[in-house]
């Protein structure tokens, strides 16, 4: 009997262990994504496993190998609330704070054994701060962005400058400064490449982070230069950098705290109140420069069928796929957002010329893509696909609106919004503000949309015509 069980047994644990790594969540990646993901991977390891004869680290590697880690761990331990604060308010973070001790280490250390570092410390800190919010395929693929980037960036040291015994002199310096710009266009190619092949309509703010995003993370490994420079003189200075970077790190929280705060949760817009205010000040700029500013007001038709039909979890994902859209057709520098409900509002930037027939072509583009929009959503019952959507779409010009406040050209554009529906939806119309005799019980702002019957004051359509 007892020589039988591992027979009987073996196929058992061989198939628990099938199912085990059938669940693993990298193969939820799409497949354009996967291949790429294992393959920058494989690299890494590949690399650092070639570099290890060569590694041969001194006792004063070690002793840097020691400080760094012992100051990484620490910095982790005291800043764990504030980066796990900081996992919860924004998932998807371009700028890792742990650069400032990889970069150190790149610098300092031989690439192999930089690399082990550098794979170290990023572990460590996915295990206190980042589970389970980022899943373990993710932190494996951003540990290898981070050797190959450690990887290069020591190749440069030992190309061009000097590790050992003191960091000093124009091309030691030199040296560090061509090692941070490679260590960054490493990660950060890395990283937005994944993301393109993720997102294959994604911006540049998208793939490589808002000019923030990029200052911090110079920053950041400008810090770990300095690092580097004061362990080559004495590694108990390790001690020193804690401060500043603990201090960035909870400036990173507060600044942070402030984009969610501006940001509709649902669509990644801004929020009503967020938009107002940029808004006004975009307006004020562009009368300085004279340059002519046109607002959207966008309204999905008929959206609560939507939710009737599919209810509310499904209508939160058409919101956010309908954003996306927004997102993929406006410029960087105009200002998306939503109002509520269905309701999306976009300030657009424009040239002198022709500004009317522009923003009527962005607004039209717009209209096509929410037309031609399907929006998958995984159920119980499998992927269902929401299809046939439309959107109305009011504008208008600030040339074209007496003083061209935001509060009359908002007034404007959903005089024309309204225009749009009664026309028969999935249309859009651009408004004008007719010059009209002001009364006491009249505002003076003449809005009156294109096409609209000439009236007194617009008459607002029942809820329903929405």
């Amino acid at each position: 009997m007892s020589s039988e069980t591992p027979r009987t047994a073996a196929p058992g644990g061989v198939e628990r262990l099938r199912r085990r790594i059938a669940e693993w969540d990298v193969w939820s990646l799409p497949r354009r994504l996967r291949l790429p993901v294992l393959l920058v991977e494989a690299t890494a390891l590949l690399l650092v496993v070639a570099l290890i004869p060569d590694a041969a680290p001194t006792a004063s590697d070690l002793w840097l190998v020691l400080a760094l880690c012992g100051a990484a761990l620490a910095h982790t331990e005291i800043a764990v609330r504030v980066e796990r604060a900081r996992r919860r308010v924004h998932e998807d973070l371009h700028v890792d704070l742990t650069s400032v001790w990889t970069f150190a280490a790149a610098v300092l250390l031989p690439p192999a054994v930089a690399a082990g570092a550098a794979a170290l410390v990023h572990s460590y800190v996915w295990w206190r701060a980042w589970r389970p919010r980022v899943p373990l395929y993710r932190q494996l693929f951003s540990t290898a962005t981070v050797v190959l980037a450690s990887l290069a960036a020591a190749g440069v040291i030992e190309a061009v400058g000097d590790r050992a015994p003191m960091i000093g002199g124009p091309p030691d310096l030199l040296a560090v400064a061509l090692a941070l710009l490679v260590y960054t266009t490493v990660n950060s190619c890395l990283v937005a490449g994944a993301i393109a092949m993720s997102v294959p309509q994604a911006g540049l703010g998208r793939l490589f982070g808002h000019w923030d995003d990029n200052a911090l993370e110079i920053a950041t490994l400008s810090l770990g230069g300095l690092t580097a420079v004061a362990l080559s003189i004495n590694p108990w200075l390790a001690a020193y950098v804690l401060p500043p970077i603990l201090v960035l790190h909870r400036a990173v929280l507060v600044r942070q705290l402030e984009e969610a705060a501006n940001t509709d949760a649902k669509t990644g817009l801004l929020n009503a109140a967020a938009w107002h205010a940029m808004a006004e000040r975009e307006l004020r700029r562009g009368r300085r420069a004279d340059g002519p500013r046109g607002v959207l007001v966008l309204d999905l038709d008929h959206f609560k069928d939507v939710n009737d039909a599919h209810g509310h979890v499904v209508g939160d994902r058409v919101l956010a796929a309908v954003a996306d859209e927004l997102r993929s057709e406006v410029r960087e520098g105009d200002l998306a957002g939503r109002f509520g409900g269905e309701e999306f509002v976009v300030l657009v930037g424009g040239p002198d010329r022709n500004a009317g027939a522009e923003l009527e072509a962005v607004a039209e583009r717009i209209r096509r893509r929410v037309a031609a929009l399907q929006v998958v959503v995984p159920t119980p019952d499998g992927p269902l696909t929401v299809s046939g959507l439309t959107v109305s779409v009011g504008g208008a010009v600030a040339s074209a609106v007496a003083g061209g406040d935001l509060q009359s050209l908002l007034q404007v554009a959903d005089a024309a919004l309204y225009a749009a529906k009664r026309a028969g939806r999935n249309r859009v119309r651009m408004g004008v503000a007719m010059p009209m005799q002001s009364s006491p019980r009249d505002d003076g702002q003449g809005v009156l949309p294109i096409g609209a019957p000439e009236q007194p004051r617009r008459v607002e359509p029942p809820a329903a015509a929405r």
